[in-house]
């Protein structure tokens, strides 16, 4: 997070807060170690390690003319890195950055505050398929840095023993039935691109030098060590891996949950018990009822756009890395961009018994995610109800038999949880019910 993430979308101030909150609970803490063998650590007999060291080995390109222009040609992850701390403090003004994914963008706004003019990002990939996220590609554009999708690098340019940029093939995505991409060379002439430096960004893996190969710890083809998916405890009972270390590149908070059971999984071996004995999530239903025709939360209906985070001004951004680009909401923005949330929490519940059928849910529901209609299977129901439900990632809620031998079914993917079906019923057959989830922690499998 110090090293890869900038400062300006995470400011160093707000990383250092959320880290001393658990140093500050007493954790033994040591920096400035090199650890260059897990057999050395084992040897001290801790009664177990936890290995999260994320996925720190950058892919390269080898391409024609690599060789030639490798003094001006870097690793994204490596070269974010020498920023942050300073090693590097400019870049040339024409920069390539090569990759689609969010190490991408970090790159090429990096570059742009570091005196890259004309900084272009090229992916082989359609711009659809771009792995950065979507607010991602957003504020790079906002920077003024262009996109160029399907174009495949080819080779560097060099002449004169010095770097004049990049030949890339254009290609279009070809897909077949089962959504598997091919990307096809369209058969136009090479496209070059002036550059000074080029930053290649197109991946990371894992990198496990200092683990032994004698330690019991089984690795995969991909060099992967064979990690439990549910306790993290690998082929040495004594070793655990989370994060990127364990199942490849991934984002902060699935680390974050990754640790969380990983604490269950060594509370639990080091008291002598099987990692597999684990509570479950503790799981809540309550009623929001407050009246006959009041909750004890918001749920009216309005279509209203998504209030946009502000931004500093660009002026100013892109003069210093270490500026946070987006501002926040002040409080009235902040509390309008709240209403809008659907009350996913609070979940709709019917009770059979009391329902009479009267459809009067149907006739108010506004998104029409409810039906009152025979049984069937679920593939010949999703084609019955009064919209079509077409999301099969998304279950079906179905109630049991109705007495006129009917069922309720609920599109739970439309549905907004707005209530207006448990405010219309006249028998309560509909009732809001806040739903809380509590994983359990390690203090609580004692």
């Amino acid at each position: 997070m110090r090293s890869q993430i900038p400062s300006f979308r995470l400011p160093l101030e707000v990383l250092d807060e959320e880290v001393n909150y658990i140093l500050d609970m007493g954790v033994t803490t040591t920096f400035d170690i090199q650890v260059d063998s897990l057999k050395d650590m084992l040897n001290k007999n801790y009664d177990a390690v936890f290995v999260g060291t994320g996925a720190p080995r950058g892919k390269g390109l080898n391409l024609p003319g690599l060789e030639d222009a490798a003094a001006n040609v870097y690793l994204g992850i490596d070269w974010l890195s020498s920023v942050a701390f300073e090693h590097t403090t400019s870049i040339g003004r024409r920069v390539l950055v090569l990759g689609g994914g969010n190490t991408a963008m970090d790159c090429c706004r990096t570059s742009r505050r570091m005196g890259g003019e004309d900084v272009r990002v090229v992916v082989r990939s359609p711009f659809e398929d771009m792995k950065a996220s979507p607010w991602e590609k957003e504020d790079a554009a906002h920077e003024g840095i262009p996109i160029y999708n399907n174009h495949v690098p080819k080779e560097f340019v060099v002449e004169d023993g010095k770097l004049k940029g990049m030949n890339f093939e254009k290609v279009e995505a070809e897909y077949d039935e089962e959504d598997n991409r091919t990307l096809v060379p369209t058969g136009e002439d090479l496209v070059f691109m002036e550059a000074d430096d080029v930053l290649i960004a197109v991946g990371q893996e894992n990198s496990f030098p200092w683990i032994e190969r004698d330690l019991g710890i089984e690795f995969d083809k991909w060099d992967m060590p064979m990690v439990d998916k549910e306790t993290f405890q690998s082929t040495n009972e004594k070793v655990f891996f989370g994060g990127d270390s364990a199942f490849g590149p991934e984002n902060i908070i699935t680390a974050v949950a990754h640790g969380h059971q990983v604490a269950i999984s060594i509370d639990l071996f080091c008291r002598g018990e099987s990692v597999h004995n684990r509570l479950p999530p503790q799981v809540t239903l309550a009623s929001q009822k407050m009246g006959v025709h009041e909750w004890s939360y918001d749920n009216s209906i309005a279509v209203d756009q998504r209030y946009r985070v502000p931004l500093a001004p660009l002026e100013k951004t892109l003069s210093d890395r270490k500026v946070e680009v987006e501002l926040g909401f002040d409080i009235s923005t902040g509390f309008k961009e709240a209403e809008r949330c659907l009350n996913c929490d609070v979940q709709t519940v019917f009770d059979e018994l009391r329902c009479i059928e009267c459809d009067a849910c149907v006739d108010i529901c506004p998104t029409d995610c409810i039906s009152f209609i025979t049984n069937g299977t679920e593939e010949d129901l999703r084609t019955r109800l009064a919209a079509p439900a077409g999301n099969l990632a998304q279950d079906l809620y179905i109630s049991a038999d109705l007495p006129t031998m009917r069922v309720m079914v609920k599109d739970e993917d439309v549905c907004l949880h707005c209530g207006l079906c448990a405010e219309r019923c006249p028998t309560t057959a509909w009732d809001m019910q806040k739903f809380l989830y509590h994983v359990s922690l390690a203090e609580q499998q004692a």
